[in-house]
């Protein structure tokens, strides 16, 4: 029998809570990576996404992702966490199904902060240092061990978020740019995935 009306899709709604302190146009930049990803597999589709303020530091925390899974079943959620996983999430995100609660770990990156003083450093050292040319350096050391995700300027610290397949190799790969780069004087690594 022919119908006028469409079938409706089944979705079921997921929220990607991603332990990634990204800002929102990079956030933004993701949800349209795994947007695009999504409906080449025809898995579903991006519903929005949010961004979680550290009230007490005034930066990023995490953010979230609403995905809508179609036609959801246990093999189509797994296929959405492995394809989320091959674009590259930070360890400890997981995929929350918003029906039962139910959680399911995702994430294979680890994440590298450079954080850069902003307030102790010689006068001269920022009018005459490039925070661009400095990023150059510090991904041509890495050569490929990681990628940068984000970024946060506050008061009194710049903060630069690497993320790679680990955190000791990135930061091995970075010392020496850091020990002669001025604007990495009293800069400190720390490791946040």
């Amino acid at each position: 029998m022919f119908s006028i009306f469409k079938k409706k899709k089944v979705r079921r709604h997921l929220l990607l809570h991603i332990n990634m302190p990204l800002q929102p146009m990079h956030r933004h930049s993701l949800e349209d990576h795994i947007e695009n990803v999504m409906g080449q597999r025809k898995l579903g589709e991006v519903t929005g996404g949010g961004t979680a303020l550290n009230e007490e530091k005034g930066c990023v925390e995490s953010c979230d992702i609403e995905i809508d899974l179609f036609n959801p079943s246990d093999d189509r959620l797994r296929d959405l966490a492995d394809m989320i996983n091959q674009i590259g999430v930070a360890k400890g995100s997981a995929l929350i199904c918003q029906d039962t609660g139910e959680e399911i770990s995702v994430g294979t990156l680890e994440g590298m902060a450079l954080y850069l003083n902003g307030t102790e450093l010689p006068d001269e050292v920022y009018p005459s240092s490039d925070i661009n040319e400095l990023i150059d350096r510090l991904l041509a050391a890495m050569d490929g061990l990681g990628a940068l995700y984000s970024s946060w300027e506050g008061r009194e610290w710049t903060v630069l978020y690497f993320y790679g397949e680990s955190f000791e190799k990135m930061k091995e790969s970075i010392l020496p740019v850091v020990a002669t780069y001025p604007l990495c004087a009293k800069s400190r690594i720390e490791q946040n995935a």
